[in-house]
C-alpha cells in the first residue's frame, strides 16, 4: 500500500469508529431532554428517573466520544495538508464553529446539568439539557455543512494560486448536498438509539426488577420502539429523497450501465485521463443499508402491536421479539457505517467533489510513516470504542437510582429565586 491508501484508510477506519459515538450522543441527548421536560411538566418522578439512568449513559458516551474527536482533528491536520491547503478557508469555517459549540458551549452546558442535579430550579435544570441538545444538533450540522461542500463545492471562489476562498457563506447553507443529508442522519441516530433503548430496557425487563425499576425500563421500551420506528421511516424516506440531489451533483456515484460510460467519458473531457466511477461494492453498501432499514422498520412495526396491553413484556410467545430487540442494538450502527461508505467512498477520486482530487489533497509522507501511525490512531479509537460500550454495558446493567450523586425526590433546589 502506498501512502494515499494508508491516509485514506486511517481516515476511514478512525472517522467511522467516532460516528457510533456521534449517533447515541445526537439521539441520546433529544430523549434525555423529552423524559426531563415530562417529569417537569407531569410531577411524576417515573420520568425523572428516567433522565438520570439514561443521561448517565449519554455522559458516559459523551465524555469518551470527545476523545476520538480529537484523534480526526489530529488526523486532518497531518495527513490531508493539501485539503486544508487548497480548501481549509471554506470547509474550514464551520469546521470552527462546530469546535466551538461541541467543545465550549455543549462541554459547558453539560457540566451545569450533570452538577445541578438538586441544587437548581425544575425549569433552569430543564433548560440546560435543553440547550445541550440544541447545541449537540447544532454541531452535526456544521459537520454536515462542511462535508457538503466537500461533496458539492459551492460558495467560493479560486485565487491566483489555485486556493478556495470562501465568497458566499449562504451558499454552504443553501447546499443542496446538504439538508436532506443531514435530516438523513439525524433521523438515523434516533432511530439506533431508539432501539438502544428498546433492546436494554427489554433485556432489563426479561429480568427480576423492583416495582419502580420495572415502570421505567417499561416506559423506556414504548418509547424506544415509538422513536426508532418513526426515526426509521424517516431515514427511508429522506435517503432515497437524496437520489435526485446525488444524481445531479455527482454523477459518477450511482451510475450504471451506459450512463457510467457517459459519466466516465464526460470526466475524462472535463478533467483529464482517469478512472472516475466508484468501485462496484459501493452500490453492495448502499442495497445493504436499505435492506437493514426496511427490516429494522418490520421488525419495530411488530414490536410496537406487541405493546398492545403489554404483550411484549407480559406473553411468552411474544419474548423471541424481545430478544430481537436486545440482539438488534448494533444493526443500525451497521447501516449508517455502510451509509457513510456510501456518502465518501462514492465521490472518489474527488476529496472536494470536481475540486481538489484526493491524491493532491493528502500530506507527502512516507509510506512506513503513514502505517505506523494507522496502527496507532486506530489501536487508540477502537479502544474507546470497546471502552465506551463497556462503561454503557456496565451502567444499563445497573439498578436505576443514585445517578450524578442524588435523587430528584431527597433534594431540594438551593437557588432559592429560581422556580422549581
Amino acid at each position: 500500500m502506498n501512502a494515499l491508501e494508508y491516509a485514506r484508510l486511517q481516515f476511514g477506519l478512525t472517522a467511522s469508529l467516532h460516528f457510533l459515538f456521534v449517533m447515541v450522543t445526537t439521539g441520546l441527548v433529544v430523549l434525555v431532554a423529552v423524559m426531563q421536560t415530562r417529569f417537569v411538566m407531569t410531577g411524576k418522578e417515573v420520568y425523572g428517573r428516567m433522565a438520570r439512568f439514561w443521561g448517565l449513559l449519554y455522559a458516559i458516551n459523551y465524555a469518551v466520544g470527545i476523545a476520538s474527536g480529537l484523534v480526526m482533528e489530529f488526523e486532518i491536520g497531518l495527513n490531508w495538508a493539501g485539503l486544508s491547503r487548497l480548501t481549509g478557508d471554506v470547509f474550514g469555517a464551520p469546521l470552527a464553529l462546530e469546535t466551538l459549540i461541541a467543545f465550549v458551549l455543549e462541554s459547558t452546558l453539560l457540566g451545569m446539568w450533570i452538577f445541578g442535579w438538586g441544587r437548581l430550579g425544575r425549569r433552569l435544570h430543564l433548560a440546560l439539557i435543553w440547550g445541550v441538545a440544541v447545541t449537540a444538533l447544532l454541531s452535526a450540522f456544521w459537520v454536515m455543512v462542511s462535508n457538503a461542500f466537500l461533496q458539492h463545492p459551492v460558495g467560493y471562489a479560486r485565487d491566483a494560486d489555485g486556493t478556495a476562498r470562501l465568497t458566499d457563506f449562504g451558499a454552504l447553507l443553501t447546499n443542496s448536498a446538504l439538508w436532506f443529508a443531514l435530516m438523513h442522519a439525524i433521523s438515523a441516530a434516533m432511530t439506533a438509539v431508539g432501539i438502544l433503548l428498546a433492546g436494554i430496557s427489554a433485556w432489563r425487563l426479561r429480568g427480576e426488577l423492583r416495582d419502580d425499576a420495572h415502570e421505567l425500563f417499561r416506559r423506556s421500551l414504548r418509547l424506544g420502539i415509538w422513536v426508532g420506528l418513526i426515526g426509521c421511516f424517516f431515514t427511508i424516506g429522506l435517503g432515497y429523497a437524496q437520489f435526485g440531489p446525488i444524481g445531479e451533483n455527482q454523477p459518477t456515484k450511482m451510475a450504471g450501465g451506459e450512463k457510467a460510460i457517459a459519466a466516465q467519458a464526460d470526466m475524462v473531457a472535463r478533467f483529464g485521463p482517469g478512472h472516475y466511477l466508484p468501485p462496484s461494492w459501493v452500490s453492495t453498501s448502499l442495497d445493504a443499508m436499505i435492506n437493514i432499514a426496511n427490516l429494522l422498520f418490520l421488525v419495530l412495526f411488530v414490536a410496537l402491536v406487541l405493546t398492545y396491553r403489554d404483550m411484549l413484556i407480559r406473553r411468552r410467545w411474544a419474548r423471541p421479539v424481545s430478544w430481537l430487540l436486545t440482539i438488534m442494538i448494533p444493526v443500525p450502527f451497521a447501516a449508517a457505517i455502510f451509509g457513510w461508505m456510501v456518502r465518501e467512498e462514492g465521490r472518489q477520486p474527488w476529496a472536494a467533489y470536481g475540486l481538489l482530487k484526493t491524491a493532491d489533497a493528502v500530506t507527502p509522507m512516507s509510506a512506513s510513516a503513514l502505517r505506523w501511525s494507522t496502527l496507532g490512531f486506530t489501536v487508540l479509537v477502537a479502544t474507546l470504542a470497546v471502552v465506551d460500550w463497556w462503561l454503557l454495558a456496565r451502567a444499563a446493567a445497573r439498578t436505576p437510582g443514585g445517578e450524578f450523586g442524588t435523587e430528584e425526590e431527597e433534594t431540594r433546589p438551593v437557588l432559592q429565586g429560581v422556580a422549581a
